[in-house]
């Protein structure tokens, strides 16, 4: 058996959409995960949308936004599967990346609750364990300012990639895990 140390971490850029801000009360709608290497190589991508979880009830705030996002709810509620064939098939895919996958969002402390609650609910396992990087606290370290001022308005423009942030998933995964490889090869090129 081979040493799984040994193998390159793989950054999953993570992105989901929801009906609601609480993992376990509300469901996720769509989740999109972008796979990229250290160097910005994209591996893969996975992408799906979630039927809703019988018994949990949509946010009022929530629904408000998602009133004034029209094309990203389309997008979101185009094509649903259940959440134990999505989440099944994400592990799959999480499992046959050529290496250990860390989980890249922004912020994680939304996005990987609910991932982790749904890999725990439906897949009966999390392939990411705890590895989880979260973007702006990246940010913050390499910048060496306060978290609060570690937005990405006060990002260096030159860690974005020409990409839109359009609130469907898989578009989100793409734009910030670009975003978090720049970060990194900054980090990596500073003396």
């Amino acid at each position: 058996m081979a040493d799984k140390s040994a193998l390159p971490e793989i950054y999953v850029s993570t992105d989901i959409e929801t009906d609601g801000p609480v993992a376990g009360r509300h469901s996720m709608l769509s989740i999109g995960s972008a796979a990229y290497a250290a160097d910005k190589t994209l591996l893969a991508t996975f992408s799906a949308n979630l039927e809703t979880v019988p018994g949990f009830v949509p946010d009022q705030h929530t629904a408000k936004w998602w009133a004034t996002q029209p094309e990203a709810w389309a997008a979101c509620r185009r094509n649903p599967e259940s959440p134990a064939a999505a989440m099944r098939r994400y592990v799959a895919w999480l499992k046959g990346l050529p290496g250990r996958p860390v989980f890249v969002a922004y912020p994680a402390a939304f996005d990987f609750p609910f991932v982790q609650w749904y890999l725990d609910r439906y897949a009966d396992e999390n392939p990411y364990g705890y590895a989880v990087i979260d973007i702006k606290t990246y940010a913050m370290a390499v910048l060496r300012q306060p978290y609060r001022a570690c937005g990405k308005q006060a990002m260096p423009a030159g860690w974005f990639d020409p990409a839109p942030h359009t609130h469907v998933a898989l578009d989100d995964a793409l734009e910030q895990g670009a975003l978090f490889c720049n970060m990194l090869a900054a980090n990596l090129a500073r003396p």
